[in-house]
């Protein structure tokens, strides 16, 4: 290899930059520090704090790096700490008494431990540990024989894990977290979402995934996630000039909790909307209701007339105690989602075509309703921006 080319080479070696702020990173130290301190600390209350009780094993170090700073991981979950460092604690134990070669009874420690990990999907590396401590742990480690599987082994596992699941989502990380990938179906039908018809399918990943054949520390979940995540950032690159503030309509027909039912209904009809928002006095919004929150209240029975049993339904009833809806605010979906004047339309595109909406209220920095969307409005928006991109080539 020439000089030259070595700085090249050993450049290709360092790790990639974090991609986490810090915050982030003081939040995996606090909650590694907890996890051990209160692992420590309940195991010594349990098994008796004194020299030659072994109440805390040095594995659990590299189990709360896992636990707390990559709560994500496949490597890291429940299953996975608990199951392996069980499966390697036993096999360690094991080998330990059948094999006199400390040597080899590390090596075959590991061996089995890997294989059995990999056989019951608990995989955890922090388990290698475990087996090697199994078999070089020194004579208290020996002499406490397969109990050393179930304390301190089973014990701390048990506690650190309880640990990172308070935690975790304490400090709005997800755990245990979602290891199964699925196509969702919006309409209970055989149809996948609309954004996936399209793109790359749960399928798809699955069976590159297979083909890559290597233990990726990474949910499928989550990696499916990213994907569709940078599609998202790549599109709102290219549709990033037009905001919700350029296509929205801005005078927007708005209703409040307390509008009659009966008004609310001729306001549909007499500006031909499908929606109305519904606002408070700061004009922020509080619901949204649809011709289908009318018809989803009507209660028809079979073969009824829809007109008759709509103007009985959208007539005040007389007095205070009625049990029929009366107000807007009695039918209206509530919460409702709403997206930022300032805000890309690409963030619109799942919205609408995966979580079903078709009118999302348009809110500023104050929260206050500023105009709305439809999906009208969408489409029209991203066939303007497309014609406007293929121009200039046909030009």
């Amino acid at each position: 290899m020439a000089p030259t080319s070595l700085p090249s080479w050993l450049q290709s070696w360092l790790p990639a930059p974090t991609s986490v702020d810090g915050v982030e990173r003081l939040r995996s130290c606090a909650g590694a520090a907890v996890g051990i301190l209160l692992t420590g600390l309940l195991s010594a209350y349990v098994l008796g704090a004194n020299a030659s009780a072994a109440w805390l094993i040095a594995p659990m170090g590299a189990s709360a790096v896992l636990l707390f700073a990559v709560p994500a991981s496949p490597l890291a979950q429940p299953w996975s700490i608990v199951g392996g460092n069980l499966v390697a604690g036993l096999i360690g134990v094991s080998c330990a008494r059948l094999i006199e070669l400390p040597v080899a009874a590390a090596a075959a420690a590991i061996f089995f431990s890997i294989a059995g990990m990999f056989l019951l999907r608990c995989l955890h590396p922090p388990s290698g540990a475990v087996a090697l401590t199994a078999v070089l742990g020194g004579p208290a480690v020996h002499a406490a024989g397969f109990g050393f599987v179930l304390a301190p082994v089973g014990l701390n596992s048990l506690i650190i894990l309880a640990v990172a699941v308070v935690f975790n989502n304490a400090t709005r990380r997800r755990y245990p977290h979602t290891q199964q990938l699925s196509s969702p179906r919006p309409h209970l039908t055989s149809d996948a979402a609309p954004s996936a018809r399209l793109g790359f399918t749960p399928e798809d990943l699955k069976a590159v995934m297979k083909e890559h054949n290597q233990v990726l520390d990474i949910s499928a979940d989550d990696l499916d996630d990213l994907f569709r995540k940078t599609e998202m950032h790549a599109f709102r690159r290219r549709f990033g000039d037009t905001r919700c503030a350029d296509i929205m309509s801005k005078d927007v027909v708005a209703v409040e909790f307390a509008t009659e039912l009966a008004e609310a209904w001729l306001l549909m009809l007499g500006h031909r909307v499908q929606a109305l928002p519904v606002i408070n006095r700061a004009r922020h919004v509080i619901g949204i209701v649809t011709r289908s929150d009318f018809l989803r209240h009507v209660e028809l029975p079979e073969f009824t007339t829809l007109g008759a049993r709509l103007q009985s339904f959208l007539r005040r009833t007389p007095g205070m105690n009625s049990d029929k809806h009366e107000v807007v605010g009695q039918i209206m979906t509530s919460p409702v989602r709403t997206a930022s004047d300032s805000a890309p339309i690409a963030e619109l595109v799942r919205m609408m075509s995966d979580d079903g909406l078709h009118h999302v209220p348009i809110v500023d920095a104050g929260k206050q309703l500023v105009g709305i969307v439809t999906q009208t409005d969408l489409v029209a928006a991203l066939y303007d921006t497309s014609l406007a991109q293929l121009e200039p080539r046909a030009a």
